[in-house]
């Protein structure tokens, strides 16, 4: 029988299954394969899947899968979980350059918690009108290698988040690639609150590093927030977040958090062959 080694981490409350892929031992179709070992309850259950692969530009490459088994361009939480991953396992030393679909991630390891530096934000737009069922809202959008549109709200704990995040994920406006939704409270010009809605997953999850620094980045535009800012996520787990504004654009962006090893074992064919 077919036995995958795998180890199972988590960042921030972004769950992940990480598998060493630089010899090629998954099978060739991937996208089933990753939707059912991420199912609950029937496998064993996660946000998404991350691979070590090898790279011509970089110590590895990372790819990263959500939950549906569609690969993504990056993912914050994810980029540091593998990061502890790729030291713990010997691959790379503490300061390491990992090659994603966004560009060159560049980390280091710090005790259990990980600083990875992002790539620069894009396609920045604050404060512009958007049609839902119940009216025009106010939003604004950055792309931090995903795609993420940004609430800022008072009343947090109330947002219906998977009913607004499910109509905007899949609104015109954001076709066809689709968006990840934030809600966004602060609390003061370094700590804001935030919960996430998360496409592929389809639904709010525990933590999101690309949103998170989303949500920091647009509230700095607006004079909101200034580096470094604390990010409480839903799981309890607080993100850091760094950054410059030179000439009104982000540069020099770090996101920092946990990223812990939950346990390591063995993939059996059952886990994926149902």
């Amino acid at each position: 029988m077919t036995r995958i080694p795998f180890v199972k981490m988590s960042g921030a409350g972004n769950d992940f299954v990480v598998i060493d892929n630089r010899d090629s031992i998954l099978p060739h179709e991937l996208t089933d394969f990753l939707r059912k070992i991420c199912q609950r309850r029937m496998s064993i259950g996660a946000d998404g899947v991350l691979l070590v692969e090898d790279s011509d530009l970089a110590d590895f490459k990372m790819r990263y899968f959500n939950s549906d088994g569609n690969e993504v361009e990056t993912c914050g939480n994810g980029a540091r979980c593998i990061s502890r991953f790729a030291y713990l396992n010997g691959i790379t030393l503490h300061k390491m350059r990992f090659e994603t679909k966004v560009g060159i991630y560049q980390s280091e390891v710090i005790r259990s918690n990980v600083r990875v530096r992002l790539g620069n934000p894009t396609q920045v737009r604050l404060s512009f009108p958007l049609q839902l069922n119940d009216g025009v809202h106010n939003v604004s959008f950055a792309n931090t290698g995903v795609p993420h549109v940004m609430f800022l709200v008072e009343n947090l704990e109330e947002v219906d988040v998977t009913h607004l995040g499910n109509q905007i994920r899949y609104h015109k406006d954001f076709e066809p690639a689709g968006t990840n939704v934030n809600f966004v409270r602060v609390r003061s010009s370094q700590e804001i609150d935030i919960r996430t809605y998360e496409r592929g997953i389809e639904d709010e999850t525990f933590a999101c590093g690309t949103g998170s620094v989303a949500g920091v980045i647009i509230l700095a535009l607006n004079g909101k927030v200034s580096s470094p800012v604390r990010v409480n996520t839903s799981s309890g787990f607080t993100l850091k977040i760094y950054f410059n504004l030179v000439g009104g654009e982000a540069q020099d962006l770090y996101l920092e958090g946990d990223a812990r090893l939950i346990c390591e074992g063995q993939i059996s064919e059952s886990a994926w062959k149902y």
